[in-house]
């Protein structure tokens, strides 16, 4: 409920502020606003009525515009205008559609080979402290997530936690956050790590290896939260006993794959940054090869890493969630409700509007609230694009449900990891996303050291 009040008065707001847009107040406008707030409701109590939020946000993401469409035609407009922000609308979305689709396909390829069980089975028997596994979990939440996704890198790193203890909350709970801080301030460095930090890329506010100038940020930012709630974290080893533990390996094919995986990062860069071609091109590439692999390494080892499979594991609901939470932003900005953010910008200042982004991604979500951002398209220079990629990144981070990583955790480790036992670790979360935006402004507004491009 408190969601939804935050986004009747956030939106209120914005149809005060765009009373020169002529949709804004007609039917249309006020009908388009009520179906979203609505919607988005349904969104963020998804545990509560035990709703997938891809129903309701592909809901409201196309009847927007199927009304849009009815108001036009009853009207006698022309519908031009319309058709032009579909055919935009669609391939922004497809470009992060297909790119996704690819990656979260070779994740499946690489649990089906046991790649990851093999990761947790390997820091599980070493005999470590819990202290050495806390951070070890974080390192490679941090590095891996940059790669995999931070949704992925939560979820894999979290299993990873309960198989190590399953009752110790001292060790679970500042675990479970740490991955969760790790994974969004790892992902929001590079396009492949975060939603946000993609969007970002593929609407051409960055090149590539301009997003990398945020890792000290983002690694500072994680380090300093990771050492404040290392001090919680119990010195004694955890119960591991070998004979009862299936010893794990990685099946023939795997390293091939993790080869291939990395490959297809490298043709989706320079197909984005060379070619001029979107990014998800690249990686389509990258699913030729590893269907073609696939299909070689069934003809001679008789081994099936079920391509086909792999993509039938996808995770269809968060594509489409995407899908309709892009579509219903991008209805809101065709009736101009997203004029307030411009007036935000030139009133407050980019640095202040981008700072509070990353606390309204963590009430929100930050993929509308990035979309948002986007759509407006205040006129900025690279460092603040930069800020707002990095704060939308790991602004999710200081609630427990506002970040797709936050959420997963809680769902593998329900009833340990909530958002009570979050909140009472928050401060450390606050403290690095303090130091993070320091680090930021040391380095981008004092010793300007970042590329000068845009």
């Amino acid at each position: 409920m408190n969601k939804l009040l935050i986004l009747l008065a956030m939106f209120a707001s914005f149809a005060w502020a765009s009373g020169g847009v002529a949709l804004t107040y007609t039917w249309i406008g006020v009908a388009s606003l009520v179906i979203f707030v609505l919607g988005y409701y349904f969104i963020a109590a998804e545990e509560k009525y035990h709703i997938n939020k891809a129903k309701p946000a592909l809901f409201i993401g196309t009847f927007i515009f199927m009304l849009i469409g009815l108001y036009y035609s009853l009207n006698g407009l022309d519908l031009e205008s319309l058709h032009h922000e579909v055919k935009v609308l669609i391939l922004e979305i497809a470009e992060i559609f297909f790119f996704l689709f690819v990656a979260m396909t070779y994740i499946e390829a690489l649990i089906e080979r046991r790649v990851f069980d093999t990761l947790k089975y390997n820091l599980v028997s070493k005999g470590y402290s819990y202290k050495k596994l806390y951070w070890l979990t974080g390192l490679i939440a941090f590095f891996l997530s940059p790669i995999a996704d931070n949704l992925t890198t939560a979820l894999i790193l979290s299993t990873v936690l309960v198989t190590i203890e399953k009752e110790n909350k001292m060790f679970l709970v500042p675990g479970a956050i740490n991955i969760v801080v790790a994974a969004n301030a790892g992902g929001a460095w590079s396009p492949f790590g975060d939603i946000t930090t993609l969007m970002a890329w593929t609407a051409g506010k960055g090149h590539f290896q301009d997003f990398m100038y945020l890792f000290p940020a983002s690694v500072l930012g994680w380090a300093f939260t990771a050492w404040l709630l290392s001090r919680y974290v119990p010195s004694d080893k955890p119960a591991f006993d070998a004979s009862t533990e299936p010893r794990m390996t990685i099946l023939k094919g795997g390293k091939v794959i993790i080869g291939l995986g990395v490959f297809t990062i490298f043709s989706a860069v320079m197909s984005h940054q060379i070619f001029h071609l979107p990014a998800m091109w690249g990686m389509m590439f990258g699913l030729s090869l590893l269907k073609l692999y696939s299909y070689q390494l069934k003809r001679r080892h008789h081994e099936d890493i079920g391509v086909f499979k792999s993509i039938s594991k996808i995770e269809n609901d968060t594509l489409l969630f995407f899908f309709g939470i892009l579509a219903a932003v991008g209805g809101l900005h065709f009736l101009g409700f997203l004029d307030l953010a411009v007036k935000l910008y030139d009133t407050a200042g980019a640095t202040t509007v981008n700072i509070g982004v990353g606390f309204l991604s963590a009430i929100v979500d930050n993929v509308p609230v990035m979309s948002a951002v986007l759509k407006s398209n205040p006129t900025m220079g690279l460092d603040q694009w930069l800020l707002v990629t990095l704060t939308a990144g790991i602004g999710g981070s200081l609630i427990s449900f506002g970040s797709a990583a936050g959420v997963g955790v809680m769902g593998k480790l329900r009833g340990i990891y909530t958002f009570t036992s979050h909140m009472k670790y928050a401060w450390t979360i606050l403290l690095g996303y303090i130091l993070s935006l320091a680090v930021w402004y040391v380095q981008f507004e004092i010793f300007n050291f970042y590329p000068h491009w845009k």
